[in-house]
């Protein structure tokens, strides 16, 4: 790690502050970190003003409701067929008031995501949100970066796009390294610690997990959460991505960079410090807070979310991560070491197998032992090439394709 500033995410540096209300432009509106975020900016109408929402389809009614409450200029979805739904629902509600502009399409986030505006809030969910995160920074737009795939498949296309101070990321975890970080200069940090909460299997040994079903993996003790994320914060994946990120972020070497099981999830990271020094950012479980750094840098917006009740006893416990029982975080070491498009296969390996699993195609222990397989097959990237978005789509498309392959096989084996 060097002492120049990251070309990503500084609590040092402020991207474009502009005094008055901000413009959001906000991907993802109907997911869980959309949803929260709409919440913060109509609680806050003299900060902030939605400008355009995106969403995939799936939730037509909400999507159309949000448009109408918050007044968007333009409603984005990615599945094409469900642009007539979209049409009669805000019509329903419009009466004889002109629509929004309505964008339909894969690439019609990645277009409003230029779109004129003070701030792209990314929570897509998956590694579709690289085209929009790199169109959000080639517009020069501050981007509240809450899609943690598009770093990690395409990491150094991300850092040649982006500014000093440009990216500020919405991750519980990276949201609080960001503020502990403002404490000191980057040749003062020793390491970063992320926390983990362990999911809902901590404790469990890798041959305990063997029989879990669907819903004791989305059965998450702290947080509420998609049902994509939450089995990655059963596998640790989830972990295992955020220590690619934090590498990526803040320049800091993957063995400086350290996972503790947590399982309250009250500290949401910490920074240790050469003199010895531990500062932890620490909250009840709650993205309000890291929704609302990531719209207001480097303002802080108040009451964005709970704050502790010092008057009540507590316990806080912490936790050595059981590599064994979890072996994702080490496997995403070691593809962020690789670099290139390992992360991409990795990530996407994944995504295919997390989808099989809650399709009941795959048992939990499978998903990690598909992944680390293609992993594997896919090997370390050649000497000295450069990453393109073409080599990343590629490399996705195979890991996908592959990782069905094995999925399949291993299901068909499992029932001879």
């Amino acid at each position: 790690m060097t002492d120049r500033p990251s070309p990503l995410a500084d609590p040092h540096v402020a991207f474009d502050v502009s005094e008055g209300r901000r413009d959001i432009v906000v991907l993802g509106s109907t997911g869980s970190i959309g949803t929260q975020a709409i919440d913060l900016v109509l609680r806050n109408p003299d900060r902030f003003r939605v400008t355009a929402l995106a969403a995939s389809g799936g939730r037509i009614g909400l999507l159309a409701e949000q448009a109408h409450r918050l007044g968007v200029a333009a409603v984005a979805v990615a599945r094409e067929e469900a642009l007539p739904e979209l049409r009669e629902a805000l019509k329903a509600l419009y009466g004889s008031e002109p629509l929004p502009e309505l964008l339909a399409g894969p690439d019609a986030a990645t277009r409003l995501a230029a779109s004129p505006c003070h701030t792209v809030l990314n929570g897509i969910t998956g590694s579709i949100g690289l085209a929009p995160t790199l169109a959000a920074l080639e517009a020069g737009r501050t981007l509240a970066l809450a899609n943690k795939e598009s770093l990690i498949v395409g990491g150094p296309l991300v850092k040649a796009l982006a500014k000093p101070g440009q990216i500020i990321p919405v991750d519980s975890e990276h949201a609080a390294l960001f503020q502990a970080l403002a404490a000191g200069t980057r040749a003062d940090v020793r390491k970063l610690v992320v926390t983990a909460s362990g999911g809902p299997f901590r404790g469990r040994t890798r041959e305990q997990l063997a029989h879990v079903t669907r819903e004791d993996a989305l059965a998450h003790p702290t947080w509420a959460m998609g049902p994509v994320i939450t089995v990655n914060s059963a596998t640790l994946v989830n972990k295992g991505l955020e220590v690619i990120e934090a590498h990526l972020l803040y320049d800091v070497p993957f063995d400086r960079i350290e996972v503790v099981v947590h399982p309250q999830s009250y500290v949401h990271s910490m920074v240790e410090f050469t003199d010895g020094s531990t500062l932890a950012q620490a909250t009840p479980p709650d993205m309000g807070g890291p929704i609302a750094i990531g719209l207001g840098w480097p303002e802080r917006v108040p009451d964005a979310a709970p704050a502790f009740d010092w008057s009540k006893a507590s316990t806080w416990e912490f936790f050595p991560l059981d590599t064994e029982a979890f072996p994702s975080v080490g496997l995403a070491r070691h593809v962020g070491e690789l670099g290139g498009t390992a992360p991409a296969v990795f990530n996407a390996a994944n995504e295919e197998c997390v989808e099989a699993f809650l399709a009941g195609r795959l048992p939990f222990n499978g998903i990690m032992d598909t992944v680390t397989a293609v992993v594997a097959e896919h090997g370390a990237p050649a000497a000295g090439t450069s990453l393109t978005v073409p080599d990343v789509l590629e490399a996705e498309t195979w890991a996908r394709a592959r990782a069905r392959e094995l999925a399949a096989k291993a299901t068909a084996e499992a029932r001879a």
